[in-house]
Parts: structure tokens; sequence; C-alpha cells
């Protein structure tokens, strides 16, 4: 073993960046042994755009068309839809939460089996090709039971895209990349949400077209476009970093090995059963401060449902409130990106995390204490570009932190976005009294101070598994794996 170290330790001395990383488990590919710190970094910013080009354009247009098939029903009820339907308010709440009670049930079966299939890329893509469809078949609902059943079948194959996304990410790209490309991907959510009711505007034009409303048009068009897209996506998008399009075996290596050296040892799904990771992640004390985090600040993402609603008790007509949903969420795209690629940078989560949610304090408060128009819409922008920017660095906090086994990843990932999407059923229950809407932001409020408190405690425990670590002591069954702890493997802070 000793000689295998050595080994190991001579070879990372000529490539620069790993010098200070011994692995017992894995020896530096030669080709990458050869390379001067130089050609080595060269070498990585190669393989890094090279991979970014083939797959981040790629999950954020699928998380933009996630978004819009599943968020277009907001947009429908300023079409009409209640009326056409003859739904009743809480039958019209009950259509929006409804998808989100499928979303929840299958995403932790969905992740576990993401996490041990050969094809996840591929995996995703299907999932894809079925939500489009059901999309495109909600154009002919006639009544409440026909639009609760869509809605719910869209939610649970809608349930594969996310926490499997992640997870995907995350077989390519290491710690020190993940919270920009966290960011990149939520961006699809948010770039949904700037364009898609400008998008809604355009397509509900055709209105009476065919016989048909505007909402319908509206179903069917997204559906289809889904449908088309994901045929195509699931020729190009990668299932392992073994082998992505436009990657020399150079290149490849490198990007196994970034991910190696980051992590201490391979990933490797049949390292443990579905089940064992999956109680592997239930008994860790992180997967549950996580969730603390990640829920709260859900609370406050649930606004993004009744988004137009809330702007539109701004008291403009129509056209001016979808125009007036856009420009919030495009700040939210640059906030998201600058924060996921400051933490990257200064490879720090807490403060970035606490820094975003105290905007969002600032937001609640303005809503909760003024009806000014000026100021209710600053509030506006700030929320979803505060909340957002803090969600990407947690989720990148947890997908870092609770990285092997990979099926426990998996797990914990499918785990903690399903639990924390739960205030997407019940929350939509709050946002009644407009133009206020004062019930849904005092919770908000409240949510905003227990997601920074669930930070701190995150902080504390880390910090003092990390302190375990320094002095060689045992961290527990919760800590990193033997193979990691002889790699120098340490928590993210």
């Amino acid at each position: 073993m000793d000689e295998k170290r050595e080994a190991n330790s001579d070879q990372l001395e000529t490539v620069g960046p790993k010098r200070d990383r011994v692995l017992d488990s894995v020896s530096v590919p030669p080709n990458l042994a050869a390379l001067s710190k130089a050609d080595y970094d060269k070498l990585g910013r190669r393989a890094t755009l090279k991979m970014d080009l083939i797959i981040m354009p790629i999950v954020v247009i699928m998380y933009v068309m996630n978004y819009l098939d599943r968020q277009n029903i907001a947009s429908a009820k300023l079409a009409n839809i209640e009326a056409d339907l003859n739904l009743s308010p809480v039958q019209y709440q009950t259509a929006v939460s409804i998808l989100f009670c499928s979303y929840i049930l299958f995403q932790v079966p969905s992740n576990m089996i993401a996490g041990r299939i050969k094809w996840p890329g591929l995996y995703i893509c299907a999932s894809m090709t079925v939500w489009g469809g059901v999309s495109a078949v909600m154009a002919v609902v006639n009544n409440f039971a026909g639009l609760i059943v869509a809605r719910i079948f869209l939610g649970g194959v809608e349930a594969v895209f996310f926490p499997g996304t992640l997870y995907f990410l995350s077989m390519f790209y290491n710690r020190k990349q993940f919270a920009l490309r966290t960011a990149i991907l939520f961006s699809g959510s948010q770039l949904g949400n700037a364009f898609g009711t400008l998008f809604a505007l355009a397509v509900m034009n055709l209105d009476g077209v065919g016989g048909l409303a505007g909402w319908r048009w509206l179903f069917l068009v997204e559906g289809v476009i889904t449908t088309g897209l994901a045929l195509l996506f699931a020729l190009i998008l990668p299932n392992s970093n073994q082998k992505v399009i436009g990657l020399s075996k150079t290149e490849t290596e490198w990007v196994q090995w970034n991910y190696i050296s980051d992590m201490g040892q391979k990933d490797d799904s049949h390292e443990t059963s579905s089940w064992a990771g999956f109680m592997m992640a239930i008994k860790d004390p992180k997967t549950w401060l996580f969730t603390g985090i990640l829920y709260c600040t859900y609370i406050d993402g649930a606004v993004a449902n009744f988004f137009p609603s809330v702007v539109g008790g701004l008291g403009y007509d129509r056209n001016t409130t979808y125009l007036l949903s856009a420009p919030p969420f495009i700040l939210c795209v640059i906030c998201m990106l600058a924060n996921g690629f400051h933490s990257d940078r200064t490879q720090e989560r807490f403060f970035h995390i606490v820094g975003t949610l105290s905007v969002t304090l600032v937001a609640n408060i303005i809503a909760v204490a003024t009806t000014n128009t000026a100021a209710r819409y600053v509030a506006m922008m700030l929320l979803p570009a505060s909340f957002y920017a803090s969600a990407i660095v947690t989720l990148s906090w947890i997908t870092g932190s609770l990285s092997q086994p990979a099926v426990k990843r998996a797990t914990a990932i499918g785990l903690i976005n399903s639990i924390c999407n739960t205030p997407n059923i019940w929350c939509s229950y709050l946002y009644y009294g407009p133009p206020t809407y004062l019930t849904a932001f005092i919770v908000n409020l409240a949510a905003t101070v227990l997601a920074i408190a669930f930070a701190v405690a995150t902080r504390v425990y880390l910090r003092r598994q990390n302190g375990k670590l320094d002095r060689g002591e045992d961290s527990g069954p919760h800590g990193p794996t033997p193979a990691q702890v002889v790699a120098g493997f340490r928590f993210m802070l």
C-alpha cells in the first residue's frame, strides 16, 4: 500500500494542481502525468468548455420546457381556462398543487433508478418525450376531472428531470465546478419564467383558430415542441464521463481524473444496493440539515407559481402584467450565475447562501409592509433573484457533501428535492387576498429566517466533522468513505 501511495505521489508531482492529493485506489492516467502544469491547465479548460457546450445548453433547454409544461397553467388562468372549464378558485388551486403530489412521490424512486442504470442521459430524455406528450393531451381536457388526471400524470413523469439531472451533472463536474453548473441549469426554469409568459402571449393569439381556445393552443404547441426536442437530445446527451461527444481520449481522461481527484474515489453505481443507499441517506444528519435549508427556501419559491397573479395585483392590464413578469426572472438568472460562479471561485457555500437569503428577508418585509406599487415591484424583482441564487448554492452544497457512494448521492438528491417541493402543494392555498397576499408573504418572511438558521446549523456541523478529520479522529458512519479519508477529503463550508 505504501509503495502504491508513493508511486501515485510521484505521478502527481508532474500534474501541478493535483500534487497534494494521494489516492490509494486510482493512479493518475499516464497521459496526464506527463503534462506540465501549464499544459494540464490548458487541457482542463479545453475539456471543460467542450463538455459545457455539449451538456449545458441541452439541460437548460430541457429545464425551460420542463418548467413551461409544468407552469403553463398559470398563464392559462389569465387566458380564461377557469371560465372555459367552469373551475372554482379552489379547483384551480387544486389543479396547480396536485401536480406536485405525484412530482414529489416519484422523485426518490426515479433517482434510485438513475443511480443504478447505465443510461441516465437516455432515461431523462425518455421522460421528456412522455411529459411533452402528456402536456399536448391537456389541450383536449373539458372539465376539472380531466385536468386533474392530466396534471397528476404530468407531475409523475416530470419528477425524473430535476433530481435526475442534478445527479447526472454530478457525474461530470466536481465540487469546484458544480455551483456554477447548477446555476446554469436553474437558469432554464427562470428563463421559462421570464419568457414563458411572453411565449404564452404569442401562442394565445391563436385563440379561436381551428376552434381551439388560446390556452388549448398553449398546451398543444409546448407539448409538441418538448417531444421533438427530447428525441433530438437523446442522440447527443452522454450517459457517463467515459464518452462525451467531441472529447478526445486525453480530454476524457482529464474529466474523469478531475472528478476522482476531488471526490477521492471513483463513482461506482454497483458499490451498494439502492435500498442501502436510501438508508444511508435517511440516517445521515446532513440530509436533514440540508432539507431544512432548502425546504424553507422553497416556501419562498412557491411565489413563482402565482407570479403573474401577484404582479397582476399591481393593477395593470393582462399584456402589461405579462411584460412586467419577465424582468424579475431575467435579473434572477444574472444573480444565480454570479453567485454560483463566485461560490465556486472562492470554494465557499455558507455566506453565499445566507447573504442572498438576507436580501429575500428584506424583499418579504417590503411586501408585507407596504402597498405602494413601485415598492412592491422592487420586492418582486428581488425575491426570485435572491432565493434562487441561494437555492443553487444549497443544491451544490448537498451534492458535494453527500457525495459517496453514488447511489446514496442520487437517493439523497431525490429525497431532499421531493420533500422540499411539498411547499408547492400547501403554499398554493396561501395566495389569497389580492392585491397584497399578506398571509403568503408573512409565511415567506418566517421561512426565510428559518432557512438562515438551518444554514448556520449546517455549517457548524460540517466544521466539526472537518475538525475530526483534521485530528485523524473517526468522523462516524456519516462521514467520508475510507477512500475519501485517505485522499484528504474535507467538507466544503
